[in-house]
């Protein structure tokens, strides 16, 4: 249960005077639905309305706050036109002007003859010095309110700053004091304030400089701490529940070595070796498997699963979409075939007899390998004894269902892989809780991407070229932009290009987008995979796990609209066969000083470790972490890139917590039940207590 003195943080944003059902949407669009989630909403910028001149010596151009006679009202002669509102103090006149005016209001709010208090931007029209729209218009009893340095924050359309500030106001208001969570040492060497204090300062910047200050830092290492803590007791709950040693005899896997077509790396003779000693050993593995595109993760998963077969057990991979689980299948069936073991595929597509032959060979023991999705661990799905499971782009599942794979056996090793190079900085904030093996190494044969860039305005010129190349047997991926969150959008520019090349192919040219079905998906991709379709339109759906050896061609249209990591997944598509491939980044001009830099760096190298890097140098870890880029964790007030040094204490702290007060039962214990709950890690919460 929250502690009750989170409950009033936790109540919607509706509670507050003045926020009807209209404005809680608009709030929950921007910050969230709760009190809480407006107190993680900081400031972006500040404006100082202190600046209070004369009439006559307002600049343009400048936020003043002046005290003005209203002398009269000045309704338009044609609607279109604005209207005024004549005001004049000592030294000058100043007109205040409105578009769409409703006159009622303003002259309820601007009676003639009265003073007032008028806060808003000076400017110069015609020689005659006007504020047009006023921020605000006040009476002179709230000018000390009035003449204040102003948070901005971040809005949504509908949305105003004076609403939304007030709101922020009301939640500080809200903020509870609580027992400090910080290790005391740390805090006063830090020189940070009590948990509420940096709230209330960090919303009341005084200068621009003020926007990142010490009370700044503390609120991210907070929320760091709960990330971390929360990390480390799913791990002692994993390592707690008994494990048990796993280790084949070898035979399986040295049926599948000799059917491979190649030999394994360094790197993944390397993984398999540290996925074995983990096996063999008491505890429970949990380790992560971390790859570049086509470095062979699927078949060190194979290796790994086909070690738990040898010993009698059974394994099963989850895959977070039906594309990439059918994906895994296509490449694991022909090399379990060769094992002489069965594999099958569970998916939430599967109905009728074919889905009960599967469920109940692997409840029987007699299939004794699963790839599926999500649906694996639905509650009608029983082992007859899983001992490894495998799960494929992890950060698309929570920690929750994680375990809820794991709790369909008994001591089951946890093998996690991850096709996103993630810098070392992300990999603690995401995968803390996990040893780490990396594959560095790409299967030998395989030639390098040839990669260029080009100007949108020469299309024609590339759709000449592709269509040259397809007419020789070429299959080419053709990425439509991506706009701004909306599906819609993407999707329609996605259908026009395809009409626009189908015009030009004729019959040969397929689509794929995020709202298709899965059989129309699925139709599409296998056409396109035997040869019957000669290009591949698609939104970014074919990012991850789409693996078509004889597609050599990848165009991506606004690639200056991509991140670095996901441009990188795109061309990790092509260059999976024995033939040169060519990737052709279109860009529109003129490119910011970031999106030429990154373009720069996609030419220079395929190495996904060294671009995960640059990336998080340039855009920052917020919009790395954002749920269109890669989908780790998605923080509010901590930025990775500038709070590493806090990600890496927090990381020691919440280990050396844990391993002196294990059920946070002491003082301090409680204040980090209470951290845990504030940033809704509650789902690690009952550990402590089962514990």
């Amino acid at each position: 249960m929250r502690p009750e003195i989170l409950f009033a943080l936790f109540a919607p944003v509706t509670s507050f005077d003045g926020v009807g059902p209209r404005i809680a949407k608009l709030i929950e669009k921007v910050a969230g639905p709760h009190v809480v989630d407006l107190l993680w909403h900081l400031p972006t910028d500040v404006i100082d309305r202190r600046f209070a001149p004369k009439v006559a010596e307002a600049p343009p151009g400048a936020i003043a706050t002046i005290k003005l006679r209203v002398d009269a009202h000045l309704p338009p002669r044609h609607p279109r036109l604005p209207y005024k509102v004549r005001c004049s103090d000592q030294t000058g006149r100043l007109d205040l002007v409105f578009f769409h005016a409703r006159p009622d209001y303003l002259r309820r709010v601007l009676p003639e003859g009265e003073l007032r208090v008028v806060s808003g931007k000076v400017e110069h029209y015609n020689k005659q010095i006007q504020i047009t729209h006023p921020d605000y218009i006040a009476t002179l009893d709230e000018l000390d309110h009035l003449q204040r340095v102003e948070p901005v924050y971040r809005l949504t359309a509908g949305l105003t700053l004076n609403t939304l500030g007030k709101a922020v106001r009301a939640a500080l208001k809200r903020a509870p004091e609580l027992a400090e969570w910080i290790d005391p040492a740390y805090l006063a060497r830090q020189g940070w304030k009590s948990w509420r204090a940096a709230l209330c300062e960090a919303h009341a910047p005084e200068t621009r400089a003020g926007l990142t200050p010490a009370a700044r830092a503390r609120l991210a290492y907070d929320e760091l701490l709960a990330s971390q803590l929360a990390l480390a007791l799913a791990r002692v709950q994993l390592r707690r529940l008994p494990g048990r040693a796993v280790a084949g005899d070898g035979r399986l896997r040295e049926r599948v070595l000799k059917a491979l077509p190649f030999r394994l790396t360094g790197s993944q003779e390397q993984a398999l070796a540290q996925i074995a000693a983990d096996m063999a050993s008491d505890a429970r593995m949990l380790r992560l498997l971390q790859g570049d595109v086509g470095s062979g993760k699927t078949v060190v998963a194979l290796m790994a699963m086909l070690n738990a077969v040898e010993a009698g057990h059974q394994a099963a991979l989850m895959a977070p979409t039906e594309i990439l689980a059918r994906q895994h299948m296509a490449t694991m069936e022909p090399l379990a075939r060769a094992a002489g073991v069965e594999i099958a595929l569970l998916t939430g597509r599967g109905k009728g007899k074919e889905r009960r032959a599967v469920l109940d060979g692997l409840a029987a023991g007699d299939i004794k390998l699963a790839v599926g999705t999500h649906a694996l661990f639905q509650e009608q799905v029983a082992f007859r004894d899983l001992g490894l499971a495998v799960v494929d782009e992890q950060h698309r599942f929570g920690v929750h269902q994680r375990l809820m794979l794991a709790a369909k056996g008994r001591g089951v090793d946890m093998l996690v892989m991850t096709a996103t190079p993630i810098p070392r900085t992300l990999l603690l904030a995401a995968y803390g809780d996990m040893d780490v093996s990396p594959l560095t190494e790409k299967p030998a044969g395989r030639p390098p991407v040839d990669t260029r860039t080009m100007p949108l305005s020469r299309l024609g010129e590339v759709v000449a070229a592709v269509k040259r190349r397809v007419g020789q047997g070429a299959r080419a991926y053709w990425v439509c932009p991506l706009v701004e969150e909306s599906e819609a959008v993407d999707l329609a520019a996605a259908s026009e290009r395809h009409a626009y090349l189908t015009g030009r192919f004729g019959g040969r040219v397929g689509l794929v987008h995020g709202r298709m079905k899965g059989p129309e998906k699925d139709a599409v991709m296998a056409a396109f995979a035997k040869g019957d379709l000669g290009v591949l339109v698609a939104t970014t759906v074919i990012e991850v796990g789409v693996d078509v050896p004889a597609a050599n061609i990848m165009v991506i249209e606004h690639a200056e609209r991509f991140g670095l990591a996901q441009l990188h997944q795109l061309r990790g598509r092509i260059g999976r066969g024995d033939k040169p491939s060519t990737c052709l980044f279109l860009y529109a001009g003129p490119l910011t000083p970031t999106a030429r830099a990154r373009l720069k760096i996609l030419r220079e190298t395929d190495d996904g470790f060294r671009i995960a890097e640059e990336d998080l140098r340039l855009r920052g870890a917020g919009e790395l972490l954002g749920t269109r880029q890669s989908g780790l964790p998605d923080f509010r007030l901590a930025d990775l890139a500038e709070h590493a040094e806090l990600l890496a204490v927090a990381r020691d702290d919440a280990r050396l917590i844990l391993e002196r007060d294990p059920g946070l039962e002491t003082p301090r214990g409680a204040a980090l039940r209470t951290l845990l709950y504030l940033f809704e890690r509650d789902a690690v919460v009952k550990y402590v207590r089962s514990g």
